[in-house]
């Protein structure tokens, strides 16, 4: 697996080299490698939250992503040495903005260079037809041109990638390796779309932001709804389930003990929720969950995930925090949920406010508390109730 990793990082670096000695760069390059840049850098900011749970729910499959766009855009207008540094920056950005640098490293280098052959492959095949500009690609031929370079950059880097899954997860079938058929699609209209962005932004710059806003709406519009469905989500307070909870929580714990780092977790509960759906109505008791978990989501941060346990009890998962930031950030919450006012109807069918909310919360840390999942979780568990026998009210940690 090393020889292989260390191969394909070696024959990127190799390509990379042998075309900054032949090709010319002009300053328009530059200036559409800036806009290209800024295009990709905004998109994923705008979808980091999402990326980052696709992310680490695909463990084990290859992850299409949508920045796509951006790089095959690139293979069009870009000579080859612009376009490393497009796609260098595009995942140094994902490294540290999305994924918090809690990625392995060796991993998304190894992506890196399997993108940077999957364009320079394309870029071979364009040369071959004499289409080296969007402008060039004109009839059938430049169509034929247009979808070999595309089929070509999904495939290399697609090959590749299922190579090194099928190395590192022997027990697995290979179809699993394969990934899913919805995937590839998600490729073909980034590659699709990134022809129109280059052609577009050769022909008609001022016209490019029209189709930023393009794919950012079909970022969030099919990708965000796909992960609804796969994350299994809570109809009543619209976050992910206990079981889509536990298995993300199972991968954080699985990469922090490769990267030797830390998984915080929590489990919230409110105080005397009884009582608000004896008094109100459980519509109220709903209305008020919803609330609460609306305040939970906005209250941490994107990568972070909140999950129902049921009931009235969350479950938060905090990747490389340590005890004191977990109670921190528990106290955070039971502050913020105090300060809540929910409008409801009650069981007379009157608008009732309610305020003074309480929430008890247990703490626990990976390894310092345990590690694996399951004690962790127990000794959460015990931390809460420690709270409720206390008090309520109150964060206590494992």
């Amino acid at each position: 697996m090393l020889t292989y990793v260390v191969t394909i990082a070696v024959a990127a670096a190799l390509v990379t080299l042998a075309t900054a000695r032949l090709t010319p760069v002009e300053v328009r390059h530059w200036v559409w490698l800036g806009a290209l840049s800024v295009g990709a850098l905004v998109h994923m900011e705008a979808a980091r939250g999402i990326e980052r749970i696709r992310e680490i729910s695909s463990e084990g499959v290859p992850h299409a992503q949508m920045q796509s766009v951006w790089q095959f855009a690139g293979v069009l207008v870009l000579p080859m040495p612009l376009l490393v540094m497009l796609v260098l920056a595009i995942y140094l950005h994902a490294w540290l903005r999305v994924y918090k640098r809690r990625a392995v490293l060796y991993r998304k280098l190894f992506s890196a260079a399997t993108v940077v052959l999957g364009c320079a492959a394309a870029q071979w095949v364009l040369a071959m037809f004499s289409a080296t500009n969007p402008a060039e690609l004109d009839g059938p031929r430049g169509l034929l041109a247009l979808v070999t370079a595309g089929f070509l950059y999904w495939f290399v880097n697609y090959a590749l990638v299922v190579g090194a899954i099928v190395m590192t997860n022997r027990t697995n079938p290979i179809r699993t390796a394969l990934g899913h058929a919805s995937d590839v699609l998600i490729v073909t209209a980034s590659v699709g779309l990134g022809s129109g962005f280059a052609i577009i932004a050769t022909a008609r710059p001022w016209l490019t932001p029209i189709l930023l806003l393009t794919v950012l709406a079909l970022h969030m519009g099919l990708l965000l709804p796909q992960f609804r469905v796969a994350a299994r989500t809570d109809s009543k307070t619209g976050l992910v389930d206990a079981t889509f909870w536990h298995d993300v929580a199972e991968r954080e714990i699985a990469r922090a003990r490769r990267l030797v780092s830390t998984v915080g977790l929590m489990i919230l509960d409110l105080d005397h929720f009884k009582q608000i759906n004896d008094t109100y109505g459980h519509l109220a008791g709903d209305r008020v969950l919803r609330a609460v978990a609306d305040a939970l989501k906005h209250a941490v941060r994107s990568y972070d995930l909140v999950g129902r346990f049921g009931g009235e009890e969350f479950a938060i998962l905090l990747p490389g925090v340590g005890t004191d930031e977990v109670v921190a950030t528990a106290e955070r919450l039971r502050f913020d949920i105090a300060r809540l006012e929910v409008e409801v109807i009650d069981r007379g069918g009157e608008t009732r406010v309610i305020t003074g909310l309480t929430a008890s919360a247990g703490a626990a840390v990976f390894p310092d508390t345990a590690t694996e999942l399951s004690p962790l979780l127990l000794a959460a568990d015990e931390a809460l109730y420690h709270a409720k026998d206390s008090g309520r009210d109150r964060v206590f940690s494992a």
